[in-house]
C-alpha cells in the first residue's frame, strides 16, 4: 500500500513539475529556391505564428507551432546572374503546422530563482499549404487552387527567461520541403509538363528566422524554489 502511495504522490510531483509555455513568434522568412536569391539567410518577407511548449524536464520539451507568411520570389535579388537576367518573380501564401521535440543544451528549470538561459536545437515534422502556381511566358499564373506538404524543419535558437513568467527568444529556422513547387517552376500535372524549369531533383527549402515571447504557467513546486 505505502509502495503505491509513494508512486502516486511522485506523479503528481512530476505533473506539477512541468511547465507550459504560450506566445507568439515574430521574424521574417524566405525561400530557397529556383526562383529568387540563392542566400541562405535573406529574410524579405514577414512572417508571425503562435507557440506552445510542454516542457517535460529540463532537458526537453514537446513543441507545436502555428505560423503564416507571403514567401516572395525575386530574381533582381540573385546571386547568379542567368537568374537576373530571366527577371522572374512571384509569390505564394504559406501556412505551416509542426509540431516536434525541442532540446536544450544546458539546464532549463523554469522553477528556480534567477537567471535561466539555454541555447536549444528544435526538429520534428511540418505540415504546410500553399499555392499552387506556374509560370508561363514570363509570369506567374495563379491557379486559385492550394497544395499540401510536408517538410522537415531544424532550428537553432537562444532563451532566456526575462520576468518571472517571461521567456524572450531568438532562433534560425530552416525546413526541408517535399515539394520543388513553391515557386512555381515545378508544377506536378501532366498537363503542367511544359511549364517545368531549373533543378527538378532538388526540393525547395524555406527559412524563418525571428523573435518568440512566450508566458509560462503551472504551479511551482516549493522544493525547487530554494535549491
Amino acid at each position: 500500500m505505502r509502495f503505491y502511495l509513494c508512486i502516486f504522490l511522485l506523479s503528481i510531483t512530476l505533473v506539477q513539475a512541468q511547465t507550459y509555455e504560450a506566445g507568439v513568434i515574430l521574424g521574417g522568412t524566405n525561400a530557397l529556391s529556383d526562383v529568387g536569391s540563392q542566400k541562405h539567410l535573406s529574410p524579405s518577407n514577414f512572417g508571425f505564428g503562435l507557440l506552445f511548449k510542454w516542457n517535460k524536464s529540463q532537458r526537453y520539451a514537446w513543441r507545436a507551432g502555428l505560423s503564416y507568411t507571403n514567401l516572395s520570389f525575386n530574381d533582381k535579388e540573385a546571386q547568379d546572374p542567368a537568374r537576373i537576367l530571366r527577371n522572374l518573380n512571384g509569390n505564394t501564401g504559406l501556412l505551416e503546422l509542426s509540431t516536434g521535440l525541442e532540446v536544450n543544451f544546458l539546464p532549463y528549470n523554469l522553477h528556480r530563482f534567477g537567471p535561466v538561459f539555454t541555447p536549444y536545437i528544435y526538429s520534428g515534422l511540418t505540415v504546410f499549404r500553399y499555392d499552387y502556381n506556374y509560370f508561363d511566358s514570363g509570369n506567374l499564373m495563379d491557379t486559385q487552387k492550394k497544395d499540401i506538404s510536408f517538410a522537415l524543419p531544424i532550428h537553432f535558437g537562444l532563451k532566456a527567461r526575462v520576468g518571472s513568467n517571461s521567456i524572450l527568444g531568438a532562433e534560425f529556422g530552416v525546413r526541408y520541403t517535399f515539394t520543388d513547387n513553391l515557386d512555381g517552376s515545378n508544377p506536378i500535372n501532366s498537363n503542367f509538363a511544359v511549364y517545368q524549369f531549373g533543378n527538378i531533383n532538388n526540393n525547395d527549402w524555406y527559412v524563418f528566422s525571428g523573435i518568440s515571447f512566450t508566458y509560462t504557467f503551472t504551479r511551482k513546486p516549493c522544493r525547487d524554489c530554494f535549491d
